[in-house]
C-alpha cells in the first residue's frame, strides 16, 4: 500500500508539514465520523488565536496519543518520555520539550514538588499547537503561571468533579452556586466544560501569592460552596464524598494542571474543553454537543473567554474563607512530600486512631 503524502496546515505565519495525515485519532461514532491527524492539526490551527489566550506564555504538559485514541486506551501515569517509560500506557504526558522541537519553539524552567527541574515547551504563537498535534497530541495542560513569575499563579482554577451518582445537571447547578457566590466576593469567574463530564471556572489573579496559597483560596472557597449547598464536597478520600460535586482543590498545586480551553479531549466524538458564557452553559443539555466539528462554528460568534485578561482579581476574599470555616488542613496528592500541618495518609475507613501520631506518621 503506497504510503500517504504528507500534508500541510498554515498556523498564523507558518505552514507546517503533518506526516501520516489520515492516520485515525478517533473513531467515528453514532453521531460524529472519524477524525483524522490532519483534522487534529487543522482544528488547533482554525482555534489557533482563543487557544493561544489559554496557552501564551505558560509552562505547558502536552497530553500525546501517538497512535490515536480507542475506547479502552489507557493513560500512562507517573513520569515518563515515552509510552513504555516510567509505566505503560497508550497515552503520556509529556512534561519535557520534546526532542526535535522546532527553532521556533520557546522553553521555560520549571520546577516540581520534588525541587526537580524541567524545561517545559511554553507556547508563544498558534504554529506551537499544531506542531504539538503532529507529535500526537491532543490536550494541552498549561500551568496557572506566565514564564515571566513561574512561582506566583495568576489563575484559580475551580475543578467541579461529578462523582458516581450524580449527572451534568448537579454540575450545572453548582457552577449557578459558584458563579453566584464569586460575584458576591466581588470575582469574575470564566467557566467552560471539562469535555467530559465536570465543568472548570477559572479567575485570573493578580500574581502575587505562592501555590500554597492559592489551594488554601480554593479550599476556602469549596468550603463556602458545602456551605451554601449540600450537594458539594471538598473530601479528598472517595469514600467521604458521596453522591456529591466534587471541588477538586488539589488541581490547584504545583505540577497540578487543568486541560485547558480548546484542548480535545480522549473520549469518544473528539469533545473540546469549551469556554461559553454563563448563560450558555446554563442550557447545556449535552457537553458531547461541544466537540471538533461543532466548536469552530460557536466561535464564529466569538470566543467566550475574549475577556479573561481585562481583570486580575484579588485573592484575599478567599484566603479569608480559609482562615474562616473551620476545616484545617486538607491532604496533598500522594506522589507530594508529607507536607506541614496534613492529615494522615490513610484512607478512614482503615485508620486506626492508635496506630497514628498528630503528624500522621504510622506508629508499630
Amino acid at each position: 500500500m503506497a504510503k500517504t503524502p504528507a500534508a500541510h496546515v498554515q498556523a498564523g505565519e507558518r505552514e507546517l508539514r503533518i506526516s501520516s495525515p489520515d492516520r485515525v485519532i478517533y473513531e467515528a461514532t453514532d453521531s460524529t465520523p472519524e477524525v483524522t491527524k490532519l483534522m487534529v492539526a487543522q482544528f488547533f490551527a482554525t482555534v489557533g488565536d482563543p487557544l493561544m489566550r489559554a496557552l501564551r506564555d505558560r509552562p505547558t504538559a502536552l497530553e500525546r496519543w501517538p497512535d490515536g485514541w480507542r475506547e479502552g486506551m489507557k493513560l500512562a501515569t507517573g513520569p515518563t518520555t515515552g509510552p513504555n517509560s516510567g509505566g505503560e500506557g497508550d497515552g503520556f504526558y509529556q512534561k519535557r520539550t520534546p526532542k526535535g522541537a522546532p527553532d521556533y519553539l520557546e522553553e521555560v524552567e520549571i520546577t516540581f514538588p520534588s525541587g526537580r527541574k524541567a524545561r517545559e515547551i511554553c507556547p508563544t504563537e498558534p504554529a506551537v499547537p499544531v506542531w504539538c498535534a503532529q507529535m500526537g497530541a491532543l490536550t494541552f495542560h498549561p500551568w496557572p503561571v506566565r514564564r515571566a513569575d513561574v512561582d506566583h499563579p495568576d489563575e484559580l482554577r475551580i475543578d467541579l468533579d461529578p462523582q458516581p451518582g450524580t449527572d451534568f445537571a448537579d454540575v450545572l447547578r453548582v457552577a449557578g452556586v459558584a458563579r453566584e457566590t464569586l460575584e458576591e466576593l466581588g470575582l469574575r469567574g470564566f467557566a467552560k466544560t471539562s469535555g467530559n463530564r465536570g465543568v472548570h471556572i477559572f479567575v485570573r489573579i493578580r500574581p502575587e501569592w505562592t501555590f500554597e496559597e492559592l489551594r488554601h483560596a480554593a479550599i476556602g472557597f469549596g468550603r463556602e460552596l458545602e456551605r451554601r449547598d449540600g450537594g458539594v464536597t471538598t473530601a479528598w478520600w472517595k469514600e467521604e464524598r458521596g453522591e456529591r460535586i466534587f471541588v477538586d482543590f488539589n488541581q490547584n498545586n504545583r505540577d497540578r494542571t487543568i486541560a485547558s480551553a480548546y484542548s480535545l479531549r480522549p473520549r469518544p466524538g473528539a469533545p473540546v474543553s469549551t469556554p461559553l458564557t454563563w448563560d450558555e452553559l446554563a442550557d447545556l443539555k449535552d457537553p458531547r454537543e461541544l466537540n471538533l466539528f461543532t466548536v469552530p462554528d460557536l466561535l464564529a460568534d466569538g470566543d467566550r473567554w475574549a475577556q479573561i485578561d481585562d481583570e486580575a482579581c484579588d485573592l484575599t476574599p478567599l484566603l479569608e474563607l480559609w482562615e474562616k470555616l473551620p476545616g484545617g488542613e486538607l491532604n496533598f496528592p500522594p506522589d507530594y512530600p508529607k507536607m506541614p500541618g496534613e492529615p494522615p495518609r490513610v484512607q478512614p475507613s482503615k485508620k486506626v486512631a492508635s496506630h497514628w501520631d498528630e503528624e500522621g506518621n504510622r506508629i508499630e
